[in-house]
């Protein structure tokens, strides 16, 4: 019972990490706001969790779907601790490639979005009492570049050092909210799926993402989930301003050149 009696909003809660993270978190002992723009998702989560957990549709880039998506979970739950910005798109693209349609989605949901939920969570904890933390995920996409998914990773990048500004902020303001950004390497859920039809086999992708981590796999769902309780939990009650990254060893350098036969 890690968040035991915790209050928490979930972004992208209809699948993928963001519905591992809902569900991780409500088995932890949290009551979840479980927030999606598609709203049949959420609402199969929060069936899934049960009477801990509430619907919510949320546009993540409309300032006012986050208003009324703090007010829902205010008007049920008396307060928000927790907010995990898990909600976020892809395309792929050079630097040349790139669509200005594609990369104004990209910044709209990747990174505005993130900034519109820590201002509303924010709001939201300070006025309520709460005492927690607000987790955004990022990517390995936002440490290191990228060559073919250049805009993905901008946006991400810019949660990385979001997060450092949020973190510094409340620290200096003597607000009870930490701010940490998680960085996974591939993850296995629905975002994968355009990859997996573009390849012909989702196995054969999986296998060609595997050979580039050390480890030998890629993440599931739950691997992120539960790096994402450990941050927002009070184990973590000393981290603000962290990245922490789920990568599987690879961003710890290059494969030996002296391997033996």
């Amino acid at each position: 019972m890690r968040l035991k009696d915790k209050i928490a909003i979930v972004t992208g809660a209809a699948s993928g990490i963001g519905r591992a993270t809902a569900i991780t978190f409500a088995r932890e002992g949290a009551s979840v706001a479980v927030s999606d723009i598609n709203s049949e998702g959420a609402y199969a989560t929060a069936q899934n969790i049960g009477d801990q957990a509430i619907p919510v549709s949320l546009d993540v880039t409309s300032e006012q779907s986050w208003a009324d998506a703090v007010s829902q979970t205010i008007n049920r739950f008396g307060r928000v601790d927790i907010l995990a910005n898990i909600a976020g798109i892809g395309f792929p693209g050079t630097i040349l490639d790139l669509k200005m349609d594609e990369w104004n989605k990209m910044i709209a949901v990747n990174l505005t979005g993130v900034m519109l939920g820590c201002q509303a969570a924010i709001r939201a904890i300070t006025k309520t009492n709460g005492h927690g933390a607000i987790i955004n995920v990022s990517s390995l996409a936002g440490l290191v570049g990228i060559s073919d998914v250049a805009g993905y990773c901008a946006s991400k990048g810019g949660v990385t050092t979001l997060s450092k500004s949020v973190a510094l902020y409340c620290a200096e303001q003597g607000l009870p909210i930490r701010c940490i950004s998680i960085h996974p390497t591939y993850v296995d859920s629905e975002m994968l799926d355009p990859v997996a039809d573009a390849i012909g086999s989702r196995e054969a992708m999986k296998a060609g993402m595997a050979s580039l981590v050390p480890m030998g796999r890629i993440a599931t769902p739950q691997d992120i989930a539960n790096s994402i309780l450990f941050a927002a939990s009070e184990e973590a009650s000393m981290m603000s301003g962290s990245a922490l990254v789920i990568d599987g060893a690879q961003l710890a350098g290059p494969s030996s050149a002296h391997k033996k036969d």
